[in-house]
C-alpha cells in the first residue's frame, strides 16, 4: 500500500520560474504525486513546453507569463490562478535570476538592484500573495523559496546573489514562526551545483568542473529531478510538523 501523505490529489501547487530547470523538475514530480500545477514564467514560449510535458500526468494545468519583480504583475497572476484552479496549497517561491560577476568594490548600483528586484523582492511578493491567500481560506498550507548555498557560504564576486538569497533564508523563518498560528509552514531549498540552462557556462567550462567536481561527494552535477521528492515532501502532510528548515540538496558539497 503507498504510503498515502505522500498523494497530493486534490492539492493546488504554485511554481515559480517553473518551465525549466529546478522548478520544472519540482512541477514534474509534483504532477506525478497528482497535484494541479500552475506555473509562473517570463517565457510564454516556454510556459507552453512545460506544460506539454506535464500533460500526460492527467492533472489540471495553468501557466501564466509573470514578470515576479512586478509587484502589480504577481498579485494578478496569484489572483488568475485561484480563479482557475481555485486554491493554492504550496507556493515554491523559485525563479530567481544570477548575479553577473563583478568584484565588490567595482558592483555597479543597477546590479545590485536588477538582483535584488528579481531574487528578493520577487519572492517577498510571490509569498506574501501566497500566505495572504492560504490565512483568509483556511486550512494551511505549505510555503517554500529555492535559495542557495551562497545564503551560507562566501559568494565571491558574487555578494548580490548571495545578499539576496541569505535574505530569502531569513524570510522563511521569520514567515515559520509568524503563519504556523494559521497552520503554514515554511521552508527554504538550498540547492548546490546543478546542471541547469543558468549554470550551463560553468559546466561546460572544463577548469571550473576540474575545480568543483572533485568536491562533489556525489561526483555528479545535480539534475532538476533531484528536487521533485524534496517538493512532493513539502507540498505533502508528510511535512505537517516540518517548518522553519533549510534543506541542502548539494550531493554532500558543502560537507567536504
Amino acid at each position: 500500500m503507498t504510503y498515502r501523505p505522500f498523494d497530493l490529489s486534490g492539492k493546488v501547487a504554485l511554481i515559480t520560474g517553473g518551465n525549466s530547470g529546478i522548478g520544472l523538475g519540482m512541477a514534474r514530480a509534483l504532477a506525478e504525486a497528482g497535484a494541479d500545477i500552475a506555473i509562473w514564467g517570463s517565457n510564454a514560449a516556454k510556459n507552453a513546453a512545460a506544460l506539454e510535458s506535464l500533460k500526460p500526468f492527467g492533472v489540471r494545468l495553468h501557466a501564466l507569463a509573470c514578470d515576479i519583480s512586478d509587484e502589480a504583475a504577481v498579485e494578478r497572476a496569484f489572483a488568475e490562478t485561484v480563479a482557475q484552479l481555485g486554491r493554492v496549497d504550496a507556493c515554491f517561491a523559485n525563479a530567481g535570476t544570477y548575479g553577473h560577476a563583478a568584484r565588490f568594490t567595482a558592483l555597479e548600483t543597477a546590479e545590485w538592484q536588477r538582483v535584488m528586484r528579481i531574487n528578493l523582492d520577487g519572492a517577498f511578493f510571490t509569498l506574501r500573495a501566497a500566505a495572504r491567500h492560504m490565512a483568509e481560506r483556511g486550512g494551511g498550507g505549505s510555503l517554500v523559496a529555492t535559495a542557495s548555498l551562497a545564503a551560507i557560504e562566501g559568494a565571491a564576486r558574487n555578494a548580490h546573489y548571495g545578499a539576496t538569497k541569505g535574505a530569502l533564508v531569513a524570510m522563511i523563518r521569520a514567515l515559520a514562526v509568524e503563519m504556523a498560528r494559521h497552520g503554514i509552514r515554511a521552508n527554504a531549498i538550498l540547492p548546490g551545483w546543478i546542471e541547469t540552462a543558468m549554470t550551463a557556462g560553468n559546466v561546460a567550462d572544463e577548469r571550473f568542473s576540474g575545480a568543483v567536481l572533485p568536491r562533489i561527494p556525489a561526483r555528479r552535477w545535480g539534475q532538476p529531478a533531484d528536487f521533485g521528492g524534496i517538493a512532493v515532501y513539502l507540498a505533502s502532510e508528510a511535512s505537517a510538523y516540518h517548518s522553519g528548515d533549510c534543506l541542502v540538496i548539494d550531493g554532500g558539497y558543502s560537507l567536504f
